[in-house]
């Protein structure tokens, strides 16, 4: 199944989908104004969904636009996914 990303906040920048038992979020941050503060881009990590631990940021997050967060969480769940 591939991942299929949805708005998660209505006025936040913020995405999230789930896949082969776990879940990527992606969120936009600047250094100023509402939302999350931190280098400007769009910052992408994952967790697996049923155990109660940290998220793992993607590694090249901030990335500059929202389809190069998304490709990164696809690359990274055919990482994770391989039997």
């Amino acid at each position: 199944m591939p991942l299929q990303f949805h708005r998660s906040v209505r006025d936040m920048e913020i995405w999230s989908a789930s896949s082969h038992g776990f879940s990527f979020v992606i969120s936009f941050e600047s250094p100023g104004g509402s939302g999350f503060h931190g280098r400007s881009g769009y910052l992408a990590s994952w967790r697996p969904l049923h155990k109660n631990q940290a998220a793992i940021k993607i590694g090249g997050s901030p990335f500059g636009t929202l389809a190069e967060a998304e490709g990164a969480c696809r690359n990274m769940i055919e990482h994770l996914a391989l039997p």
